[in-house]
């Protein structure tokens, strides 16, 4: 009987574990998703072969000039490509470049900075939305205007300034002259102060929008604890946004590399690589290419590309490492 009854306990199917909950159904992408997807993928991608084609193309074109040069490519000042033999190389049109961009920075930042504090925090709303969109306009305004301001305007009015500067700062090398190069007011000092006022628009629109990124509990706290306006920049407003005027100004020196227009007819093309700013005469990259590329040879043609490549080159760094100080501001905040 004890058999009988266990029958039906031997016979019974096992029991089965219960599992978990059932796995929801993966998501179904959408048309539309996988078309934006694949259109965001290729413009990416349509960038870096850009750059990679512009790259290649500077490498290939520049070969034949390099090969052919009998100087040193980096350290002669000379620009003969076309001579017998061929003697060329962008010392002095690095220097005059990094020259009168480095001009035109220390005159921007100071003024761009204060211009965007005082939109930011000082200036009435409506003076505020005023002047930030005629600073805005700056940037709008043609190379060649600037240029025809800085020829027919700027440059009469520099030499009263240039000779002030060479007899109370002729100590230093940038102010002094040599006595047979009288200060002139088409000089490396006059193409900066143009560059100053070209890249002024960038680093203030720039700066001043992470001046609007400051937290306004930061801004409310110094100013409760009893700090006037300047000690609240000063302490709350400065530090949170110097990651980003930094990458502002680096983006407004790139943007003074390569500027032709208004540099090439300000300077007197002189291949020398000379420290005195206030005489007369200067090359940079941009302008040299420009006033030479319609005359030049084979041989010019592929130097001038050569050297348009070290511009590429030297924006394509300049421009990484603002992104670079940029990132490293926003992620520190």
């Amino acid at each position: 009987m004890s058999t009988q009854l266990d029958e039906p306990e031997a016979n019974a199917p096992a029991a089965i574990p219960p599992d978990g909950p059932p796995a929801a159904p993966a998501p179904k992408v959408r048309a539309g998703d996988r078309v934006f997807r694949a259109l965001s993928a290729g413009s990416g991608a349509i960038v870096l072969i850009m750059m990679a084609a512009i790259a290649f193309f500077l490498v290939i074109k520049s070969i034949h000039a390099l090969t052919s040069n009998q100087a040193n490519f980096f350290t002669y000042s000379g620009w003969g490509p076309d001579n017998d033999p061929a003697m060329f190389g962008i010392a002095a049109l690095a220097f005059h470049t990094l020259l009168t961009s480095l001009i035109a920075l220390i005159i921007a930042v100071p003024v761009a900075v204060g211009i965007a504090l005082f939109i930011t925090f000082y200036a009435p709303r409506k003076v505020a939305s005023t002047l930030a969109y005629l600073v805005d306009l700056l940037a709008a305004v043609p190379s060649i205007v600037y240029g025809l301001w800085g020829v027919f305007f700027l440059a009469p009015q520099m030499t009263g300034l240039t000779l002030w500067l060479s007899k109370y700062f002729g100590w230093t090398v940038l102010f002094d002259y040599r006595p047979d190069n009288i200060p002139s007011n088409r000089s490396d000092f006059t193409a900066g102060i143009v560059l100053a006022i070209m890249i002024l628009p960038i680093v203030a629109s720039l700066s001043r929008e992470v001046f609007q990124r400051v937290p306004r509990t930061n801004i409310e706290a110094a100013l409760a604890l009893g700090a006037t306006r300047w000690e609240m920049v000063r302490m709350s407003v400065l530090p949170f946004g110097r990651p980003g005027v930094v990458s502002a100004s680096i983006l407004g020196l790139g943007r003074a590399l390569g500027e032709t227009l208004a540099v090439m007819m300000i300077l007197s093309a002189v291949y020398e690589v000379n420290p005195h700013i206030t005489e007369s005469g200067g090359i940079t990259f941009a302008s040299n290419i420009a006033l030479k590329f319609g005359e030049a040879g084979a041989i010019g043609s592929s130097a001038l590309i050569a050297s348009g490549m070290v511009l590429f080159l030297i924006t394509l760094i300049v421009n990484s490492i603002a992104q670079a100080i940029l990132r490293r501001g926003m992620v520190k905040d």
